[in-house]
């Protein structure tokens, strides 16, 4: 005589066993942690090639792969091998900060539109409207080339050398959100109706504990999936914005930067525009595909 032993599965458990089985995800995941690696040992691959990434040697200008120059050097003589290990610290960050600070925001916006609804929620998203009616590239060129001096910040700040990445930052945070508010505020209009919600409000606890406690824990897998679909948006905007000379400014190297760099050589040396473009377009494709195998593994309608 024999009895089926049914093993239940936790809703974690189950949404990485869906991610597992989508394969581009799985290879994007890997490619995107091994990226992430060679940025991080960045200094260590520069003490062990014995220069420094933002060293120039005119006489060495656009030259051939070596031991030393893995990848050549730029039209300064500078190791372009080292130059994109720190550009792609500098996009892959500017990517992660921006996106998470817009999901923030996103997620602030549409929690309380949802939530309180009424005249709260019509305000909400006829703001959010607003931000999506507008034209998001020229939006971004103006406020790039703003000077920040007139914003109220001090000379040495405003021209310091990290000061056009935390822009970045910043401007994308600021008209990034919109997605992420509408997601959440869907969500937050049923989650507000369920019963552990109305059993929460029927003991007394208040209307921002229960957003906190029992609303937000919910509406985690929908931002994550969101997140990671944005960075790749957000490195393309920053590539832009730096291609354009409005973004990261050197000598702070970024991928769309360099880009800039080598548009003026691209018949001499064009492996200055391919090395940085290429993997602009692996990170984005990347994350896209994360994106898209979390957005499969949390979607309550997938198959076991």
């Amino acid at each position: 005589m024999s009895s089926a032993v049914h093993h239940s599965h936790s809703p974690t458990q189950l949404a990485l066993r869906r991610f597992a089985r989508h394969k581009l995800a799985i290879a994007s995941a890997a490619l995107l942690a091994l990226l992430a690696l060679a940025v991080a040992c960045a200094p260590l691959i520069e003490w062990l090639l014995g220069v420094s990434a933002n060293q120039v040697d005119l006489y060495n200008r656009l030259a051939a792969p070596s031991w030393q120059h893995p990848m050549g050097t730029d039209e300064l003589g500078r190791d372009t091998l080292l130059r994109l290990l720190y550009g792609g610290r500098v996009s892959l960050l500017t990517g992660l900060a921006a996106a998470a600070c817009a999901a923030s925001i996103g997620t602030l916006i549409g929690i309380c539109a949802g939530y309180f609804s009424g005249r709260t929620d019509t305000v909400l998203m006829r703001l959010t409207d607003s931000i999506i009616a507008l034209p998001l590239l020229p939006l971004l060129i103006v406020l790039a080339a703003i000077d920040l001096t007139k914003l109220g910040l001090s000379a040495q700040l405003a021209n310091s050398e990290s000061i056009s990445l935390y822009r970045i930052i910043v401007i994308v945070a600021l008209t990034g959100w919109t997605t992420v508010a509408r997601l959440v505020r869907g969500a937050t209009l049923s989650l507000r109706e369920r019963e552990f919600v109305l059993a929460a409000r029927g003991i007394g606890a208040s209307d921002w504990v229960i957003m906190r406690r029992h609303i937000l824990p919910n509406l985690l897998s929908p931002i994550i999936v969101a997140v990671t679909l944005s960075i790749g948006s957000v490195i393309l905007l920053e590539s832009v914005l730096s291609f354009l000379g409005l973004g990261i400014q050197p000598p702070l190297a970024s991928w769309g930067n360099m880009l800039t760099n080598a548009q003026q050589l691209i018949w001499e040396a064009p492996q200055l525009a391919i090395y940085p473009g290429l993997l602009i377009f692996i990170t984005v494709i990347c994350f896209n595909f994360v994106g898209d195998g979390l957005q499969d593994a949390f979607d309550p309608k997938a198959e076991q």
